[in-house]
């Protein structure tokens, strides 16, 4: 039970850091001062990304390249986030492990010199012996 809770404690903690990020979906939007309109502060471009900084019931509080300032929930759209590089870095870091199988183990790196590469296009037509076609298989197999 206590796992649970520290496993739910820890995602929630990790999905209040990430920041969110929206965009208009109804073109160029007014960015304004008080959360009910009032003064323009600024306005947003169509393709601006936008972070929340604060969620109303009906508007966001958000930072542009323009300036900051509070947009309905109406005129904005959630940006899905990139993918993010998956690369790990192992410069300062040794690397320790044991194999139940003792042999030669190797890590291969893309930027060698001398690494050309494996060519994996294949032409399987030679490796044919005959060809049939779909109806000639089903009755084959009695499928038919």
């Amino acid at each position: 039970m206590k796992k649970i809770l520290f496993i739910a404690l820890a995602l929630l903690v990790a999905n209040s850091f990430a920041a969110k990020k929206v965009k208009s979906k109804i073109g160029d939007v007014d960015l304004t001062k008080d959360k009910d309109g009032g003064s323009v502060v600024c306005t947003a471009g169509f393709n601006d990304e936008l972070t929340i900084l604060k969620e109303g019931e009906t508007e966001v509080l958000v930072k542009g390249p323009c300036g900051q300032g509070w947009v309905q929930k109406s005129k904005v759209e959630y940006v899905a986030a990139l993918a993010g590089d998956k690369s790990m870095k192992l410069d300062q870091v040794d690397v320790v492990g044991w194999l139940d199988n003792p042999s030669a183990v190797f890590v291969l790196e893309n930027d060698d010199i001398d690494f050309d590469g494996v060519n994996i296009d294949r032409d399987f037509k030679e490796y044919l012996q005959h060809t049939m076609d779909r109806e000639q298989m089903e009755m084959h197999n009695n499928e038919n």
